[in-house]
C-alpha cells in the first residue's frame, strides 16, 4: 500500500472536522494550526549526516508548513529517541540552534529508547497561531501557479551528500532548509492556495491541483533554478525544498520575491511544457512513500 492509497482508506474513518478531509499538511483546532512531521534515518536523512543539522531540518520541516498557512509559531513538540550519548548531545546543540534561530519555544513531548543499530525516527509536532490559512484546495481556473526562492537545491545538496563533496551552499539547502516564515504572512492573505514545496515541485502541483479540482501546468523553462542546477525536470522532481508554492489570481504581484510558473485551468491533471512544446511526464512526479 503507498502513501496515497493509506490515506484515502484513513478518510474513511471519523474524522475532525479540523482535519480538513486530510488533504491539507495541517489541522485547524481552536483557532490553532498543528502539523506534525516526522524524520526517518535512511529515508529522509543520511546516517552519516551531522545530528545537529538533522535537528534543524526536523523543526524547520514542521514550521514549512506553519508558513505555508501564514500562521505564526506558537511553538512545539518532540518526540525522541535517545540512542546514543554524543549524538544525542549534538542534535540537542541543533535543536537549541534551530529554535533560537526562529524564536520558537519548546512546548513538551516525549522520549524513548532506541536498541543499538536501529534507525532513528524523529517526529516534531508545531503549532502555529493567527493564520488565514489558505487550504491547498482553493486553487481556481485561471489562478497562476507561482513558488517562492529556487527549486533543486536540495536535490543537488543530496547527491553532493552522497558523494561527500561539492557545493556548500548546495549541501545547506538539503540538511539545513529555511522556513518561509515572513514570506507566508505576507501571501497568506492574498492567495487562493497555499502549500510547501516537499515532497517535489510537480507531485505538489499535482496534489494541489487535484484537491482543487482543477487542471494545472507547468513550463519547465520558467523554474527558478539555483547556480550549479541545470536540469529543470530534475529539479522539478526533486524534494526537500521547502519553498511555497501557491495559486494567486491573474495579474497578481506577488509582495515577496517568486517567480510563476505554470496556472490553472478547468479539468484535471498535470502537464509540462518547455519552450511552448509538451513534455511527457516523468514515470515519478516527486517523493512518495511506499513506491520503490
Amino acid at each position: 500500500m503507498n502513501e496515497a492509497d493509506f490515506i484515502a482508506r484513513l478518510r474513511t474513518l471519523p474524522l475532525h472536522p479540523g482535519a480538513r478531509g486530510l488533504v491539507d499538511d495541517v489541522a485547524v483546532l481552536g483557532g490553532l494550526i498543528v502539523t506534525s512531521d516526522t524524520l526517518v534515518e535512511g529515508v529522509h536523512f543520511l546516517p552519516g549526516d551531522p545530528a545537529a543539522d538533522i535537528a534543524w531540518k526536523l523543526v524547520a520541516t514542521n514550521l514549512s508548513d506553519l508558513a505555508a498557512k501564514g500562521a505564526a509559531v506558537e511553538g512545539v513538540m518532540l518526540n525522541y529517541p535517545l540512542r546514543d550519548a554524543a549524538w544525542d548531545a549534538a542534535f540537542l546543540d541543533g535543536l537549541a540552534a534551530v529554535l533560537r534561530a526562529y524564536d520558537v519555544a519548546l512546548i513538551g513531548g516525549d522520549t524513548v529508547s532506541l536498541p543499538a543499530g536501529a534507525p532513528r525516527v524523529l517526529t516534531v509536532t508545531a503549532f502555529g497561531r493567527d493564520a488565514r490559512a489558505p487550504a491547498r484546495s482553493g486553487a481556481r481556473a485561471g489562478d497562476g501557479l507561482w513558488v517562492t526562492g529556487t527549486i533543486g537545491g536540495a536535490g543537488a545538496g543530496l547527491a553532493i551528500a552522497c558523494a561527500g563533496a561539492g557545493d556548500a551552499a548546495l549541501l545547506a539547502r538539503y540538511r539545513r532548509p529555511v522556513p518561509r516564515l515572513a514570506e507566508g504572512r505576507a501571501l497568506a492573505p492574498l492567495v487562493h492556495a497555499m502549500m510547501d514545496v516537499s515532497d517535489g515541485l510537480l507531485i505538489d502541483a499535482a496534489r494541489m491541483a487535484a484537491a482543487s479540482g482543477v487542471a494545472v501546468a507547468i513550463a519547465l523553462d520558467a523554474l527558478p533554478l539555483p547556480a550549479g542546477v541545470a536540469d529543470a525536470l530534475a529539479a522539478a522532481t526533486a524534494g526537500d525544498d521547502y519553498e511555497l508554492l501557491f495559486a494567486a489570481p491573474p495579474g497578481f504581484v506577488p509582495p515577496v520575491p517568486a517567480t510563476r510558473v505554470g496556472g490553472f485551468a478547468a479539468g484535471a491533471g498535470l502537464t509540462l511544457t518547455r519552450d511552448g512544446a509538451a513534455v511527457a511526464l516523468p514515470a515519478q512526479l516527486g517523493f512518495q512513500h511506499g513506491l520503490r
